[in-house]
């Protein structure tokens, strides 16, 4: 699609711009009108032609075809109706705050194209067909609405998956020496994922498996949240992008969104000074490594380190022990997976380039406590005479 300037300018007030603004404001409804018209035509069109594809079982490579072609004189459609309506209705001040709103998310998503091209491609459609979206709702037609959800999810779905598959190369690629940390790229999966929870799940069909999970989500969907409160909302939203993205968001790079929640789970455990506070961190510290572990890497085929390979066979096998606790001895199961986890996570930070001097001393204080280190004492110094000589003795407890 023909990509145009979205840059809105100040006007002179000449008497020319004057006659020219007050004709464009008097166009602009009639333009509406026809847009609108023509947007319906090819949402129509678009939504038989999905029909005819989903339906099709012989001639299915033709009526992709045609189904392809539909959609792009739809997107077309679609924004010719932002360039020649709402950019007019900006620059001329008649535009509604919704309508502004949209025209700066649409500037937003074409300043991707020359940095970003596979993110603004995806982007861009998936905003287009957003506006229609709401279009639509509003209409009140039950029957359009219906037939026209079918397409806008399967076609939303097919969107976001292209999106995270773009982050996951991205995250993957280790050429990139200018953003080693690429934090940026884990806070656009995370929001990517919130956005679909929100905007696409409620729009399917009830699914038993990730319901559970969702639930878990809508205690982190409403109200302020701190820091503890998002690691865990992204832990949940990890959880279910294992059932939904599995190969847009493929093991390795779950795997790296969850050591990236892990680190800042970690360093929010040291810092916290509030002991209330510090407890809750490490609670959740617990739930990310079982996750992790547990949800992950038992899931995962191929290893490229052996000797991590073993070591984690180990653990799980510990872990597995442990479970059969859980009827028999509950508070015995509570201690023995606490005790499993820190010693855990105390052999992945011991070596860490990150300074987790103060997560250690507090790891090591909860196995004192569980009994399951022993702690050393040194005394004050005791002075003995010997031979004739003072000597100092310390006193070990």
């Amino acid at each position: 699609m023909e990509e145009r300037s979205l840059r809105v300018v100040g006007t002179d007030k000449t008497f020319f711009n004057k006659l020219t603004n007050t004709l464009t404001k008097l166009l602009i409804p009639t333009q509406i009108g026809f847009n609108s018209l023509r947007i319906s035509m090819k949402r129509n069109i678009v939504v038989k032609a999905y029909e005819a594809y989903t339906n099709e079982k012989e001639n299915k490579d033709e009526s992709e075809k045609k189904y392809e072609e539909a959609y792009t004189a739809y997107l077309e459609a679609l924004d010719k109706f932002v360039l020649d309506t709402i950019y007019k209705k900006v620059k001329n001040n008649t535009a509604t705050q919704f309508e502004s709103t949209a025209l700066s998310q649409y500037y937003g998503i074409v300043q991707l194209k020359e940095s970003e091209y596979n993110e603004y491609k995806y982007r861009k459609q998936k905003y287009l067909i957003e506006l229609d979206h709401e279009s639509v709702k509003n209409s009140g037609k039950e029957k359009l609405i219906e037939k026209y959800n079918k397409f806008y999810v399967s076609k939303q779905d097919t969107l976001y998956k292209g999106i995270l598959k773009n982050y996951s190369i991205k995250l993957a690629d280790t050429t990139n020496i200018y953003d080693s940390s690429k934090d940026w790229i884990y806070v656009k999966i995370f929001s990517t994922l919130e956005d679909y929870i929100q905007n696409i799940i409620p729009l399917k069909e009830p699914d038993q498996k990730i319901e559970s999970i969702i639930k878990e989500y809508e205690r982190f969907s409403v109200g302020k949240l701190d820091t503890r409160d998002n690691i865990e909302k992204n832990m949940i939203l990890l959880k279910i992008s294992r059932n939904l993205f599995t190969h847009s968001l493929p093991l390795v790079v779950a795997e790296q969104c969850y050591m990236k929640l892990l680190k800042d789970a970690r360093s929010l455990v040291q810092d916290t000074k509030i002991a209330a506070k510090r407890e809750k961190a490490y609670t959740m510290v617990l739930n990310l490594i079982e996750n992790y572990n547990v949800e992950l890497l038992s899931t995962k085929v191929y290893w490229e380190n052996t000797k991590e390979r073993e070591e984690f066979k180990k653990f799980y096998d510990q872990y597995k022990q442990i479970e059969k606790l859980k009827e028999k001895d509950f508070i015995k199961y509570v201690k023995e997976k606490e005790i499993l986890f820190i010693k855990n996570d105390l052999s992945k930070i011991r070596n860490d380039k990150t300074d987790y001097s103060r997560l250690i001393k507090y790891y090591k204080r909860k196995l004192v406590d569980y009994g399951a280190m022993k702690e050393i004492r040194i005394g004050k110094t005791q002075n003995i005479i010997y031979k004739g000589k003072t000597i100092k003795k310390a006193q070990i407890a």
